[in-house]
């Protein structure tokens, strides 16, 4: 079963993950939303289109913008609309 952890804590568990460009994009009801906060950074992507961030809080440290989802992606990239991936040190295991 996937999993991100980031300051030895596990953020997000699910059962399947979408796989894209190597990165895992977990469902967003598989995230410990008590870690989550909205961040106002968006970037675009070619083929995917427009990514909202959020910045991850665990025990006080702050990872700012280490998790991205695309809330209406384009159509090549429908199967992970809303879906949630990681970087800047989050791990993802199985």
């Amino acid at each position: 079963m996937p999993k991100a952890i980031w300051n030895e804590k596990v953020i997000a568990e699910a059962e399947q993950t979408e796989v894209v460009e190597g990165n895992h994009y977990f469902p967003p009801d598989s995230l410990s939303k008590q870690y989550f906060q909205k961040s106002d950074t968006v970037t675009t992507c070619a083929w995917k289109g427009t990514a909202h961030y959020y910045t991850i809080e665990v025990d006080g440290s702050v990872n700012p913008d280490a998790a991205w989802y695309y809330p209406d992606p384009k159509p090549a990239a429908a199967n992970i609309a809303g879906k949630v991936a990681f970087w800047k040190g989050v791990k993802v295991v199985r």
